[in-house]
């Protein structure tokens, strides 16, 4: 195991595998894919992130603004592909990287509707945090939420993140609506028990 994030290994593009997921590195054509599968639920999917995503050009936006992320170090950006389909089904990524203090944030994660309470979410953040604690060696992976978003917040607690506290007045939305944002963590001495209990929950999520 790592005992620092590696930072030559960060920006070194990283495909994720499961048995129903896959999670690769972002490409530029990922934006066309992005708006296929998402634009007949925009304000669905996107109703708390707080930028805009209604246009085409708001994916090619967020597509650059990944690729300029990675470039400075501070994300490592994929797009969620379901393997059975080999269908872009959304995105994530590991954000907020801190390299001197151990610590990643996943998050900016969406998936279209047809694939949301399925096992793609589960298992995308398995590879994940498996990822970030067992190749990285990240004493920390912090996950965060708009505190209205109740249905985010109990699927992170599913997960076996604690939630931590709330950032009152943290952001102003692109409707102007200001949010209050829940943050939540999972530290290296407890994902011994939340692997377990993650790997559970694919075995029954896999047979559903």
């Amino acid at each position: 195991m790592s005992l620092a994030i590696n930072p030559l290994e960060i920006v070194v593009p990283v495909t994720l595998e499961g048995s129903v997921v896959r999670l690769e590195p972002i490409r530029r054509e990922h934006a066309e894919l992005f708006w296929e599968v998402a634009k007949d639920d925009l304000e669905d999917i996107f109703r708390w992130i707080p930028y805009a995503m209604k246009t085409r050009e708001d994916f090619r936006t967020l597509i650059d603004k990944a690729f300029a992320e990675q470039e400075r170090g501070e994300s490592v950006v994929f797009a969620t592909v379901e393997r059975g389909s080999g269908r872009v089904v959304g995105s994530t990524r590991f954000m907020n990287i801190d390299r001197a203090n151990r610590r990643v944030e996943i998050g900016s994660t969406w998936i279209a509707p047809a694939w949301q309470r399925t096992a793609v979410n589960t298992e995308a953040k398995y590879l994940m945090l498996r990822h970030a604690f067992e190749v990285w060696g990240c004493m920390r992976v912090e996950l965060k939420t708009d505190a209205l978003n109740q249905k985010s917040r109990s699927a992170i607690l599913r997960i076996g993140a604690k939630e931590e506290g709330t950032l009152r007045r943290h952001l102003v939305t692109w409707t102007g609506r200001v949010r209050d944002t829940v943050y939540f963590s999972i530290l290296d001495d407890e994902w011994a028990d939340s692997k377990s209990a993650l790997e559970s929950r694919l075995v029954g999520d896999r047979q559903a």
